[in-house]
């Protein structure tokens, strides 16, 4: 189990959420700078962008560390490495290129020695960084389940799992954007199983742990991070006393 307080950790963490702001930062100077551009020439621009800050600061600042990083090449020096960094640098990038959306990230994550130890995932147009070096308290539920779901590619799944559970749907964009609502009180839980990676999740995860919530696959085996294939395709993020009840009704719903 992860000690998010003590100092190396902390020190870690508080990298992570620096980096994941700046990078935010420079995406919403790349949205202004190419606001007549093609939603698709925006995205891959701020992509683009958002990797190279990241790598940089990231080899100024850890040099001896390994990146995984969805816009970058996968090495396989990360495969025998102590130490790797998991960044996805514009998590959502259809929302982005969609002027007024708020629901895009930058994920920031550190897995270290089998553990994902520190993590930030930024939420730039909405002016905020969550991150494992402050973790928030969870607001009461209302009793209403909700669950948060893609909003381009709900998976058939969770549109079962909400027909047996009673739930109401909130679509979404990136999947940072979605774990964070779990955090800040306007869902209760994001289930996931239509396929991603672990740049989509690692960063969101770490975060959610800090601040007490449930992760898991769905079938409620553990995330496992820096393997060969990066290929992580199904999760569950939710407050801690609905994870019994979420991953027993999945079981019902996947038969």
């Amino acid at each position: 189990m992860t000690d998010f307080a003590s100092p190396d950790v902390l020190a870690d963490g508080r990298l992570a959420a620096e980096l994941a702001t700046a990078a935010g930062r420079l995406l919403l100077d790349v949205s202004a700078e190419l606001a007549d551009a093609s939603p698709r020439e925006r995205g891959a621009e701020g992509d683009r962008r958002a990797h190279d800050l990241l790598a940089e600061r990231l080899a100024q600042a850890r040099p001896a560390d390994s990146l995984l990083s969805e816009e970058g090449a996968d090495g396989t020096g990360r495969l025998s490495a102590d130490r790797v960094w998991i960044v996805d640098p514009l998590d959502g990038t259809r929302e982005f290129g969609e002027p007024g959306r708020t629901d895009w990230a930058v994920h920031v994550a550190l897995w270290q020695s089998g553990e994902l130890v520190a993590g930030a995932v930024a939420l730039p147009a909405q002016d905020r960084t969550f991150s494992t070096t402050e973790p928030v308290a969870l607001p009461p539920a209302d009793g209403l389940l909700r669950l948060v779901v893609s909003r381009s590619r709900p998976p058939a799944l969770v549109t079962r799992l909400a027909q047996r559970l009673g739930a109401q749907l909130v679509p979404l964009g990136s999947a940072g954007a979605k774990a964070m609502t779990v955090l800040q009180g306007r869902s209760d839980a994001y289930v996931h199983a239509g396929g991603m990676y672990e740049w989509d999740s690692a960063a969101p995860v770490a975060v959610a742990r800090a601040c007490g919530l449930h992760t898991s696959r769905i079938d409620g085996s553990p995330l496992v991070y820096n393997a060969a294939d990066p290929y992580l395709p199904d999760l569950v993020i939710c407050r801690p006393e609905l994870a019994s009840v979420l991953l027993t009704a999945i079981a019902d719903v996947s038969g």
